[in-house]
């Protein structure tokens, strides 16, 4: 039960759910649209559902000779998937079963009798149907055969470990507001309520660090001081953009782009950490006023801005004849829209909406931001190109063919730019502990 929402009501909403991914729309677009007093358990139960969903699908169609109707379809392979032993079930198998047979009773009484066998056989056969289905990529990792393939041709020494870990629940890590505390402080505030966590120390993140990781996620509304903009809920993968593109330092009121800036997490840290002369630009109007809600909360807009100077505009990164003013950047954030392949811990739904040509038009999307915004930036200024994707055409690879397009005596590539942080001990996060998402920086300066 989630308070007077009884399980086959929640099992039901988290089947359409489900239903509604494998028919390409996001599951954040779906859970809007779900009852408020539901929408926590749905999306908790829908996280479960998405990321042993591969295994799921092969399960059923090793125990269903034709498969049923769609919606019974959704909730049997729901309830197979909150079954699979991949990590402890959110209930009892029992109640399981119970409540998935009862809310299949709900749409298709017919059907009930058909699931309640399929849900028990696998039960009783569970050790030898879990074997069989590993045999299979999409049941052995849980993510479209091409994904497998392209993390298996990008990384062959990761690539399983790298799908695995992707079916992991992620840490909830936490960003302090530099203009407001830090994070060894925070961490103290925390235990006074009796809430553990833990100060990631990173040379990479800062001299002083504000990079903060939860014992256990809460809610952002448990989090002291969150409504009052003292701190926010964002990777360290993420938070190394920032500190990368200030470098040692620039000077007070320097001209920044943020070119791709929705949700605003990264411009938000840019103000806490400078006084800058900051464009906020976004395609999607919508998205870039998540951007202004976030500065509002944390109090980086208008007198309370510590300096900074700050506007924000809806407009294509790659038209700059119809909002640049002529005025050179010292400095660009590019934090390109992509897969998000390295995100998929966080929204498992991922995997189920890209489709492989995705991963080229993306790609191209990327190049023409790059050639579109590097003559926008001064001589000596720098460009920080990012994504959050494994996949290296969205990386290195994208990189490559742009340093190529120009001529070598006008961009270098920073030394120190960390290329693909993989979600593993080893992505040159110090400490992290396989904590952070995988991302890629490159940075670049005009000569």
């Amino acid at each position: 039960m989630q308070g007077s929402v009884p399980l086959w009501r929640l099992l039901e909403l988290t089947a359409d759910a489900v239903q509604a991914v494998r028919a390409g729309q996001s599951l954040t677009a779906v859970l809007t649209r779900t009852p408020a007093d539901t929408r926590a358990a749905v999306q908790a139960l829908s996280f479960h559902s998405l990321r042993w969903l591969g295994s799921a699908t092969e399960l059923r169609s090793q125990l269903c000779a034709k498969a049923p109707p769609a919606n019974v379809d959704a909730l049997l392979t729901v309830a197979l998937a909150l079954l699979w032993p991949g990590e402890p079930p959110p209930y009892t198998e029992h109640t399981l079963v119970d409540q998935a047979v009862t809310a299949v009773r709900h749409r298709l009484p017919a059907a009930a009798g058909f699931v309640n066998a399929v849900l028990r056989r696998f039960l009783r056969e569970r050790e030898a149907l879990v074997a069989a289905v590993g045999h299979s990529a999409l049941g052995a990792y849980n993510h479209p055969l091409w994904w497998v393939e392209r993390v298996k041709r990008d990384w062959p020494r990761d690539w399983q470990r790298l799908l695995l870990q992707a079916n992991t629940r992620p840490p909830m890590t936490l960003r302090v507001n530099a203009r407001r505390g830090t994070g060894a402080a925070y961490v103290q505030r925390l235990a006074g309520l009796g809430r553990t966590a833990s100060l990631m120390n990173d040379p990479s993140l800062g001299a002083v660090s504000h990079t903060v990781v939860l014992g256990a996620p809460c809610a952002v509304t448990a989090l002291p001081g969150f409504a009052e903009g003292e701190v926010s809920v964002q990777d360290a993968a993420a938070q190394r953009a920032a500190v990368l593109l200030l470098g040692n330092g620039l000077p007070p009121g320097a001209r920044v782009l943020d070119a791709c800036a929705a949700p605003g997490g990264k411009t938000a840290h840019l103000l806490e950490l400078a006084q800058l002369d900051l464009l906020a630009l976004d395609s999607d109007p919508l998205r870039l006023a998540l951007v202004q809600d976030t500065l509002n909360r944390l109090a980086l807009l208008g007198p309370n801005a510590g300096g900074s100077k700050v506007a924000l505009k809806a407009a294509d990164a790659r038209l700059p004849r119809s909002w640049w003013d002529g005025r050179p950047f010292d400095a660009i954030l590019l934090d390109a829209p992509c897969t998000a392949s390295g995100i998929v811990r966080r929204h498992p739904d991922i995997r189920w909406l890209r489709r492989a040509d995705d991963v080229g038009a993306l790609a191209r999307v990327q190049a023409e931001l790059l050639d579109a915004l590097w003559p926008l930036l001064k001589p000596g200024g720098r460009l920080l190109h990012a994504t959050c994707s494994l996949f290296r055409a969205e990386g290195q690879d994208a990189i490559d063919a742009f340093l190529q397009r120009q001529s070598p005596a006008t961009v270098r590539l920073d030394p120190a730019s960390p290329g693909h942080l993989l979600p593993s001990p080893d992505n040159g996060l110090p400490g992290a502990q396989a904590l952070s998402d995988g991302f890629f920086y490159a940075l670049l300066h005009k000569t």
